[in-house]
């Protein structure tokens, strides 16, 4: 099934060329199905390059899924179009009223900041409160994943001894759990970050289980036995250039930046880097998607924090009356 997108939207031209359907939302309304409903919390500067990765992954699952998009109003961005913000975002304040069965939370270019001093973290941690009543699965990405563990759990956040920056072996923990059903049991992350978490914090939280860890990179996917609150420390939405263009960026801006990991072949730059993540990406959100629709009320208006239709420490469905 395609993607849902507002009208107009820009990503929609790249997607086409990529052979990947992308329905507007007049043709979209058409169709007599509920699509999933999905919010992208978009916290990067750039918006429509983050938007575009994100959505290229969504729409590789068979269900049909509606976007919308939210940034921050406590916060003025200056790297992507007002018109575009006017056009195609809400704010919190919007959308509080509204019923998501899922919800993704982007990184952000202040990991090196005290939570506290982020102009929008209080609005952020409104949004995550909110999440837990009026989303059945949320998606917390690098700093935002940072932001939900400490927000939600307690869980400290430290800077980095040097920048995380690369492509890294990932360990997978069970294969038999529904996000990383069908994995390999070492697969590659891109990472690109200059804070991490307190591994003892996380271990404290009962609520709380490791579903990927690297060595070098710590715990990678982290989640509620529930699969409700989702935490993903890498970058598995990174095109192929992605890591090339921040280094390159940093480079030109005279900032002491060290080769990516794992990324070059020969660790070159003159050479192409290598896609070595682009499956198990499509399959962790493949993945995502499936579960949310299997276990999401049919009525939005179900969605609660106390919603059990899936228990899963004890491998219990209960999917039918839902579906």
């Amino acid at each position: 099934m395609p993607i849902t997108i507002p009208d107009g939207l820009p990503a929609k031209g790249i997607l086409e060329d990529e052979r990947i359907f992308a329905l507007e939302e007049d043709v979209a309304s058409k169709q007599h199905i509920r699509p999933l409903s999905i919010v992208l919390v978009n916290l990067m500067p750039k918006k429509i390059e983050t938007e575009t990765q994100f959505l290229r992954l969504i729409s590789k699952s068979p269900i049909q899924v509606r976007m919308e998009f939210m940034n921050m109003s406590s916060h003025q961005s200056h790297n992507t179009p007002a018109d575009h913000l006017v056009k195609f975002y809400q704010t919190f304040d919007e959308l509080r009223d509204r019923k998501y069965d899922g919800m993704i939370i982007t990184g952000a270019p202040v990991e090196q900041m005290p939570f506290e001093d982020v102009d929008y973290w209080d609005e952020l941690c409104r949004v995550l409160d909110w999440s837990r009543e009026n989303v059945f699965s949320t998606i917390h990405v690098c700093w935002g994943a940072l932001a939900g563990l400490y927000h939600t759990w307690g869980v400290r956040k430290h800077d980095l001894p040097e920048k995380l920056f690369g492509v890294f072996q990932t360990h997978l923990g069970d294969e038999y759990q529904f996000l990383t059903n069908g994995f390999d049991e070492v697969f590659l992350m891109p990472h690109s970050r200059h804070a991490g978490f307190v591994e003892e914090d996380l271990r404290r939280v009962d609520e709380l289980e490791t579903l990927a860890y690297g060595d070098a990179t710590g715990s990678s996917i982290v989640a509620t036995k529930d699969l409700r609150q989702i935490y993903i420390t890498g970058h598995m939405e990174y095109t192929k250039y992605t890591l090339r263009d921040e280094y390159e960026r940093d480079l030109a801006g005279g900032k002491a930046i060290k080769k990516p990991q794992g990324y070059y072949p020969q660790c070159d730059p003159a050479q192409t880097p290598v896609f070595s993540w682009r499956s198990h990406a499509n399959l962790l959100y493949r993945n995502w998607l499936n579960y949310v629709y299997q276990m999401t009320p049919f009525d939005p208006a179900e969605i609660s924090a106390s919603y059990e239709g899936y228990r899963y420490n004890e491998r219990i469905w209960h999917v039918g009356a839902h579906r």
